[in-house]
């Protein structure tokens, strides 16, 4: 099968929101401010870390305590990114059935993070490619990432995806000219009301149906 699939990371393949959180709130403790709730943290996180410190400090954001809070923010998540986080349910089996496949990680979150992550949750060896939020001069829904890895893995847009749970990643597949398909169970779903994936999915297990019959 000569499909290439790009993935976002958090929101996913993986649930990260817990840790997520208690870093972001690790944050605004040491800024004297009130704990947000894990729902509304998860409408912050998709454009980056610097922007998720940004959004959570609020009026608090001046550039100097957002330059602070986000090295804060990176030393405390760093230690405990995975205490709670895990893949989502079928993930690991279907990465399995689709390994003929090339398959590729495209996230916003800090390349090093996101490879102790796939590491760590034992299925980094699936991709031939991972580039993060500080790989590129530009962020997700820019799409100089999707060509680096279009390049990297000599393969057709016409039989590329691009996998994830938020309007960022649509526009990131958009851009670059590849089909897109979101996740429903992620942490903006919401945002496909204004704009839609090629194809929308409820469980990670329907993408292989997908990608093996269109």
């Amino acid at each position: 099968m000569n499909s290439l699939i790009i993935f976002d990371l958090d929101g996913t393949l993986v649930d990260s929101k817990r840790d997520l959180c208690a870093s972001v709130n690790f944050v605004r403790q040491r800024y004297g401010l009130a704990d947000l709730a894990d729902s509304v943290i998860a409408g912050l996180i998709g454009d980056g870390a610097h922007k998720l410190i940004e959004r959570a400090l609020e009026a608090h954001g001046s550039e100097r305590n957002v330059r602070d809070g986000l090295r804060m923010f990176l030393d405390f998540y760093r230690e405990h990114m995975l205490d709670e986080t895990d893949l989502y349910d079928g993930v690991r089996e279907t990465l399995a059935s689709l390994a003929d496949c090339q398959m590729a990680v495209l996230t916003n979150k800090p390349y090093l993070f996101s490879c102790a992550m796939l590491d760590g949750l034992g299925i980094y060896d699936y991709f031939s490619a991972v580039y993060g939020g500080d790989s590129f001069r530009q962020k997700k829904p820019d799409p100089v990432g999707m060509f680096r890895i279009l390049s990297d893995t000599r393969a057709d847009p016409e039989s590329t995806w691009m996998v994830g749970d938020s309007a960022v990643d649509v526009m990131t597949g958009r851009n670059a000219g590849v089909t897109t398909c979101g996740v429903t169970y992620g942490y903006a779903a919401d945002t496909f009301e204004d704009t839609p994936p090629d194809f929308l999915i409820d469980k990670f297990h329907h993408l292989e149906d997908l990608i093996r019959h269109r």
